[in-house]
């Protein structure tokens, strides 16, 4: 774990938790940023009823809630124990991401810290629902951490296609590695229906899979995000892949060892009725290590 705080203003984290496996990752990494930062810890578990449910299992909500509080007080008890200041919610009611989402509001939240799948998460799909709708609809940056992803900012990735939500996120990337001297990558992806994602310099054999327009774009992508790096004080290098850029962008994370892949929450084709885009659900959802998510202002 940096021993700098990765980010300029970070005085209040919100937590969603519901006490599964796959919040751990959550749970661990925000509590380690806010002793780094000297920030508070909102922790949030929403028990999903609806009146069918209440009507005829009372019983089970009661011990659904007793549950929920009991977890919460153990997060607050681990980050106490860390020095770390933590507030415990507990909500009831259907669609849990519009509690985590007004919680984060109401506090004014610099970030909200999650896992990507809760405890009715199905192994076949890639992200939760509920994660999913949380990171469309919050207002501030997302941090997905996966249970077993640990953070250290040693080699954060960033992904650009050029688009505003893009650019936000270079930035947020560049402020990060030049607090933690991370080493930053900056990817961009030609789309082309290779089996596996290609680097564009070994591409001589496969001109006939790109589009020069594309590959022009991402040439002048990559250009723009390592000129706006530099204007940060951070060195950056460039990356050009062919594929399917969800693939390609993790498939450069494990080649570079990232341990954060930095996204836009939408592309440069992102449409305002989507909650997201779909390249960034898809690296969210396969990616080892923890993905930070970028909403354009």
């Amino acid at each position: 774990m940096a021993q700098i705080c990765p980010a300029a203003k970070l005085e209040r984290l919100v937590l969603p938790t519901d006490g599964s496996e796959f919040s751990e990752g959550a749970v661990r990494e925000a509590i380690n940023l806010a002793k780094t930062c000297s920030s508070k810890v909102i922790a949030v578990s929403v028990i999903e009823i609806n009146p069918e449910y209440e009507t005829i299992a009372p019983q089970l909500i009661e011990k659904a809630e007793k549950e929920a509080r009991e977890h919460l007080e153990s997060v607050k008890a681990r980050a106490l124990k860390e020095g770390v200041d933590c507030e415990i919610i507990a909500h009831q009611g259907e669609e849990p991401y519009r509690y985590i989402v007004e919680e984060a509001e109401r506090n004014k939240a610099d970030m909200i810290v999650m896992g990507r799948r809760g405890r009715t998460g199905l192994k076949r799909l890639m992200m939760g629902s509920e994660a999913a709708r949380t990171i469309g609809h919050a207002q501030c940056n997302v941090l997905v951490v996966p249970k077993a992803a640990k953070l250290e900012f040693k080699n954060i990735l960033i992904a650009t296609d050029g688009s505003k939500h893009s650019d936000a996120a270079v930035m947020e990337a560049a402020g990060i590695a030049k607090r933690c001297s991370s080493n930053l990558f900056v990817v961009a992806v030609v789309p082309s229906e290779s089996v596996s994602p290609l680097d564009i310099v070994n591409l001589e054999m496969q001109k006939g899979l790109i589009s020069e327009e594309e590959l022009r774009t991402a040439e002048g992508n990559i250009k723009k995000a390592k000129d706006a790096a530099l204007n940060e004080g951070v060195t950056a290098k460039g990356l050009i892949l062919a594929g399917k850029p969800y693939e390609a962008i993790t498939h450069a994370a494990k080649e570079k060892n990232a341990d954060l892949i930095v996204v836009g929450s939408h592309g440069r084709t992102g449409l305002k009725r989507l909650l997201m885009g779909s390249v960034t659900e898809r690296v969210i959802g396969t990616a080892e290590c923890a993905v930070f998510v970028v909403k354009a202002k």
